[in-house]
């Protein structure tokens, strides 16, 4: 079986002991993670996503946090005398292996989900593994009354971020997905967070064109 993931903005066609270099991943060598957009999976039956393909997930594990390649950019401009400037970069990367791909059941795996590094804050994280972790606890206990109640408490905690300009339900799925759950995670966004999150969202520039954060901080207050 292989699956087709995206990550970092770019996709990757994967199978079960695959090493593979990402974007920057906000994990640590020897942590497992779950990346759960999965745009196909192959093998017997072929599933195409629509975007992504239901409750499906390829876990890897993170064997070291690395760097690509040294890039050098010159640049000399026509008939002006001295104007030159040379620039390098390396890109930050992670090292994975594939362990697994699961066609179903990715939801409940209780994984850590593969974000990257400057794609939400460390509070975001934070309250976004709880959540996780009790996913098992809620599928073994579903006959009893008092766990069932305790779920809508979860998502009374979040705000309704469809109050953002030009977020809808689609939109706002996608930034449950990566963790941000509240108008004060968006307002204490810095540079490298948006950058992140333009990225991550496959978007550049929305976040400052529509004023999200100034918005959230208005939220946040009221």
């Amino acid at each position: 079986m292989f699956a087709v993931l995206k990550t970092g903005g770019k996709q990757y066609k994967v199978q079960s002991g695959d090493m593979l270099r990402v974007e920057k991943l906000a994990a640590d060598a020897g942590e497992t993670v779950q990346f759960n957009e999965i745009l196909m999976l192959g093998g017997d039956k072929v599933v195409v996503g629509a975007p992504f393909v239901k409750d499906a997930g390829v876990q890897a594990e993170v064997v070291d946090q690395v760097k690509g390649e040294k890039v050098i950019n010159f640049v000399k401009r026509r008939r002006k005398h001295s104007s030159k400037r040379t620039k390098g970069h390396r890109q930050k990367l992670t090292l994975v292996k594939v362990t697994d791909i699961l066609a179903s059941g990715a939801e409940k795996s209780g994984v850590k989900a593969a974000m990257g590094a400057g794609s939400v804050s460390a509070k975001a994280v934070e309250a976004a593994a709880p959540a996780k972790k009790a996913a098992p606890k809620k599928a073994e206990a579903k006959a009893e009354a008092p766990k069932a109640k305790a779920a809508p408490k979860a998502d009374a905690a979040a705000d309704d971020l469809k109050k953002l300009s030009g977020v809808g339900p689609a939109l706002e799925k996608k930034l449950l997905e990566a963790g941000v759950t509240t108008f004060a995670q968006i307002a204490a966004w810095t540079e490298e967070d948006v950058a992140a999150m333009d990225e991550k969202l496959s978007f550049k520039g929305r976040i400052e064109r529509e004023g999200w954060i100034e918005q959230a901080k208005e939220f946040s207050k009221g």
